[in-house]
């Protein structure tokens, strides 16, 4: 942060004394400004800047909380750009209208910005070829531009992009400009590294927790220790003669404590007396698991009906009939939830992590009537998200802690804080019917209940067999949930694919073979609506098959497989184990994806290798647990989570070479994990696993 900081420094100073024109391209009233560095280093709207030193700075406009975005965004920018990569700076932007939808979810960043991002670049490319034909009074046509150098092809003229930023200021905009063919790209698809990796490694200040500014108090908070609980009495008396203690607000459900660093505001929290007041149930996990059973044996609301299961009933020889539970999970970011905030004077600064900084600000506005362009926001480089900075309550807290102290504050979350305090994945109970000869699926039976949300069930059996039927149902409670990674399909897809071995295992047929049966099945012959493409679900069980030479044996190794779709992405995953002590040892992972255009070869392996061993860790160790509303697991010593001794030794990872747009990368190669990894043990054991955490069934 402080290397970016100098350098916006030594931008601005340029600026005010060597002229420092910028050529801006604002896509928020589609014109091109010619201005100083100085006026547009601190409130960028811009996707790109350029100065008469040379200079290229590009913004990243989405929060970047580990998918890397912060690189590949600016990458595909560049590429239209014609710039060389090492030349850029990136930055991540503001919240602000210019720059459209800025979120990181649903694995959306890269695959809905591409063709904007793309005609920034070839934008501004344009108008840098038009000044240089200006300058030397030739046809565009004649020029050409390659590492932010155009060149006059007949006769070797050069001029460098700074040489040509101002004059390319003052020219109109091309509305419709020419896109590069995917034939000449320079870097898209190559391995870049990604831009902060250096501060990364060497500890430098990147994330919100490092936040320092002049005046800026610390506070923590002490909020309700089961749901289902309020705020009753307080008595701050002992809290405020800590040292270090300056004040005790007291919200709506909450008491903070402000100070003069973490330690005191820690210590003060522990001294405060308080009443909770048990003002609804106080709910146990136990009890949601009984209320699950009972709703699904009396039945759940309908979402799908393909045929009919009861008359395909009648003709089956054999059935199969199973449930499958899963935990409640917390998020677990590396990063503890914090966030600053200075409310003063009918404006507030806001920084701090989230994946939504512009329903952090309506929020804000909203509780203390600000106007919204009177408060900024802005977040850093993240320690992970995972669908749990989707909600708002850390900025929003900081926000109203601020404006009650009337001092900035960085509000600092402890573990223990994060893992109480969550908008968890819900508990969910799955039951899976199959009808069956003995040599073929009938029909199919999938009912789904769980805290919060019904289940949907439009996996891609559905479409492929005559007879489906899918039906869930969600069971109110005062237990918080939100989305947590590949929200719906991180539970589906392991049910569903752990069924669809089962089911293959009594047909006794290539759990592969069989998957690119019913593919075909849905592409030549579909019933009803089609979610899903059968070629790309093909594409990757075909690859996967190939990459992990599906069919042959290796002694003492166990294979599973899996495939699943999840935000336009397909995902095949082959998993080899070895049992050590009669408990499985994750020798290789191969992973199959279909993504479209991949942009940064290295990030997107890291995307599908990152995601293959969260899904890993999430389906062996870790689960929440209610009793009487609370929270049981307090930290990572009771919260289980994988540890390198676990982990696989290798994970393997191969594109489909695609011509098409980039699909959803973050998320999909998480859910299909699971169920590949529990085929797997199936393999080596004789056990089927239908309960999360797995390591709890293997004892």
């Amino acid at each position: 942060m402080k290397q970016e900081l100098t350098r916006r420094n030594f931008l601005r100073v340029s600026a005010i004394t060597g002229g420092g024109m910028m050529l801006s391209l604002s896509f928020l009233n589609n014109t091109a400004n010619a201005e100083t560095v100085a006026d547009t280093a601190f409130s960028p709207n811009v996707y790109i800047k350029i100065g008469t030193d040379g200079s290229i700075v590009i913004m990243a406009p989405n929060p970047e909380i580990g998918q890397g975005v912060k690189t590949s965004l600016p990458m595909i920018v560049a590429e239209e750009l014609c710039v060389d990569w090492k030349k850029v700076t990136v930055e991540l932007a503001p919240l602000q209208a210019g720059f459209g939808r800025q979120t990181a979810g649903g694995s959306g960043s890269v695959r809905g910005r591409f063709t904007d991002l793309r005609k920034a670049g070839a934008t501004a490319r344009e108008m840098l070829v038009a000044a240089a034909a200006q300058t030397w009074n030739v046809p565009v046509a004649e020029c050409m531009a390659e590492d932010g150098v155009v060149t006059h092809k007949s006769s070797g003229k050069k001029l460098a992009y700074g040489d040509l930023a101002a004059k390319a200021a003052t020219l109109e905009v091309p509305k419709n400009p020419t896109l590069k063919e995917t034939k000449d790209f320079k870097f898209l698809g190559t391995r870049v590294k990604d831009v902060d990796a250096y501060k990364i490694v060497t500890g430098q200040p990147l994330y919100g927790i490092d936040t320092r500014k002049e005046g800026m108090m610390y506070a923590m908070v002490a909020r309700p220790p089961a749901y289902g609980k309020t705020l009753g009495s307080v008595d701050d008396t002992a809290a405020l003669k800590v040292n270090g203690v300056k004040q005790v607000v007291k919200l709506k459900n909450s008491v903070a404590v402000v100070a003069t660093s973490t330690w005191a505001a820690k210590k003060g929290r522990e001294a405060l007396v308080i009443q909770w007041e048990a003002k609804e149930k106080l709910e146990n996990s136990a009890e949601h698991f009984a209320a699950f059973k009972e709703m699904i044996e009396k039945g759940t609301n309908p979402s799908r009906t393909d045929g009919d299961w009861e008359a395909a009933k009648q003709k089956a020889s054999k059935f199969l009939d199973v449930t499958y539970e899963l935990p409640t999970l917390s998020h677990g970011q590396m990063e503890p939830l914090n966030f600053y905030a200075n409310v003063q004077d009918g404006k507030a600064e806001l920084f701090g992590p989230t994946q939504v900084p512009d329903s952090v600000r309506k929020q804000v506005a909203e509780q203390l009537k600000i106007a919204e362009d009177k408060i900024t926001i802005s977040s850093p480089r993240q320690g992970g998200g995972f669908g749990r900075k989707l909600m708002t309550d850390n900025g929003v807290e900081a926000a109203l802690i601020s404006a009650a102290a009337k001092c900035p504050v960085q509000v600092q979350w402890t573990r223990e804080d994060d893992m109480q305090n969550d908008f968890y994945r819900p508990a969910e109970m799955y039951r899976y019917r199959a009808a069956l000869t003995a040599d073929k699926l009938l029909a199919w039976h999938q009912s789904g209940v769980g805290i919060g949300r019904a289940i949907r069930g439009d996996s891609y059996v559905a479409g492929a067999i005559e007879n489906y039927k899918a039906e869930g149902q969600g069971l109110k409670s005062n237990t918080p949930t939100g989305w947590w990674r590949a929200p719906g399909a991180n539970t589906l897809a392991f049910v569903a694919e752990s069924f669809m071995d089962e089911v293959c295992s009594e047909l006794k047929v290539d759990p592969v073979a069989y998957r690119l049966q019913l593919f075909e099945a849905a592409k030549q012959k579909p019933v009803g609506k089609l979610d899903y493409n059968p070629d790309k679900y093909k594409s990757v069980v075909e690859l996967v098959a190939k990459m992990s030479n599906w069919g042959t044996k290796t002694p003492g190794v166990f294979r599973g497989f899996a495939t699943w779709f999840s935000f336009n992405t397909y995902v095949a995953q082959v998993v080899d184990i070895k049992l050590e002590k009669g408990k499985p040892k994750i020798v290789k992972v191969y992973c199959a994806v279909n993504c479209g255009r991949v942009i940064n070869l290295s990030g997107a392996e890291n995307q599908i290798q990152g995601a293959v061993v969260d899904g890993i860790c999430h389906a062996m160790f870790p689960k929440v647990t209610f009793v009487n509303g609370a929270v049981v697991e307090k930290n990572f010593y009771s919260y289980s989570m994988l540890k390198i001794k676990d982990a696989p030794l290798d994970v393997v990872v191969q594109f489909v070479p695609s011509e098409e747009a980039p699909t959803g990368l973050g998320e999909p190669a998480l859910p299909p994990i699971a169920a590949a990894l529990s085929s797997a043990i199936f393999a080596a054991t004789g056990k089927r696993i239908r309960k999360m955490p797995f390591a709890e069934q293997l004892v």
